[in-house]
């Protein structure tokens, strides 16, 4: 499928997923959030051409970042180190090397998760730019990962084709 705004089209957007979990990387239980966001992204039929897993270090989730982008990625979709715990830092480390941050992405994820569960109020969750790739935050609960997905995946595709300078009249 390809993603269209009036005449403009973008082709399998190329996709990166980057689980953030201490616990997970050490292998003391299985990442599920990484493999249910591939299957989302592969669903919006984006191609994923990187996974990686890394624990809660801000200089881990940048290095991850910085490799997904050399690879090609246009959208890089974490989960992750969204919350309130003192080792939750995937924002801090996004804003760190982001050239500008999307808060209507983090605005409408918590917004429409509050009507699932109270408990989104504590969500960080965010988009920012970091080079000419748009990255998102999610959350670690893979359900939520995927649902917040869904309520900003409508407007992903165009983000990216301006990111990309691909000309829109959108």
């Amino acid at each position: 499928m390809d993603f269209r705004c009036n005449d403009v089209t973008i082709q399998r957007m190329k996709t990166s997923i980057i689980t953030i979990s201490d616990r997970a990387a050490r292998g003391e239980y299985d990442d599920l959030g990484g493999p249910a966001l591939k299957k989302a992204a592969e669903r919006y039929q984006w191609t994923v051409i990187g996974e990686a897993l890394v624990p809660d270090d801000k200089r881990e989730i940048q290095r991850a970042i910085r490799e997904q982008i050399a690879k090609g990625a246009q959208l890089i979709l974490t989960t992750g180190g969204t919350g309130v715990a003192l080792r939750d830092v995937t924002p801090e480390a996004v804003r760190e090397i982001a050239v500008r941050e999307l808060p209507g992405f983090g605005e409408v994820m918590r917004m429409e998760s509050m009507k699932i569960t109270k408990n989104a109020i504590l969500s960080r969750s965010l988009a920012a730019v970091v080079d000419r790739t748009l990255v998102i935050c999610l959350p670690g609960k893979p359900s939520g990962a995927v649902e917040c997905l869904g309520f900003v995946g409508g407007a992903i595709p165009h983000c990216v084709e301006v990111l990309q300078e691909i000309p829109t009249s959108c």
